[in-house]
């Protein structure tokens, strides 16, 4: 469900939808796997069936190989956020917030973005993300993101 209004007295907040039951269950199950290879290519499944599924690029990007293949996994995940917070009715400014854990995912790849950036000496990109995620969630980064 997609929810706009207005948040502890400040700018809009949105919530971003719900992901599809069965790419969050394939996910769960992905993520369950011990061997590294075997979790990259069960969550490379899940977002090749899922291809929209903010947190199935995040995860994909955190075990990534090398800088470049984190970075591509985890832009796909910014700009499929981007598309999803604009399709619910998010206009460019306001708050998207990690307490609503279906925004997570998106936050999740611009994390991932910002430190991928960091990674391959990309500043400008590194700045840009870090200023984002602390104008979409002031809270920024929440004490339980690893």
């Amino acid at each position: 469900m997609t929810e706009i209004g207005i948040h502890r007295g400040g700018p809009p907040e949105t919530v971003l939808p719900e992901a599809e039951p069965a790419a969050v269950d394939a996910l769960a199950k992905a993520l369950e796997l011990a061997d590294v290879d075997q979790r990259r290519e069960a969550i490379s499944a899940v977002v090749a069936d899922h291809p929209k599924f903010l947190d199935g690029w995040a995860r994909l990007g955190e075990l990534g190989r090398h800088p470049i293949e984190r970075y591509a996994a985890f832009r796909v995940g910014y700009h499929r956020g981007l598309d999803t917070a604009r399709q619910s009715g998010w206009r460019g400014s306001g708050y998207i917030r990690w307490e609503n854990p279906t925004n997570r995912g998106f936050l999740r790849a611009v994390a991932g973005l910002q430190a991928a950036a960091a990674e391959i000496g990309e500043a400008d990109e590194e700045l840009r993300c870090s200023q984002f995620l602390r104008q979409l969630d002031p809270t920024w980064p929440p004490p339980e993101f690893n």
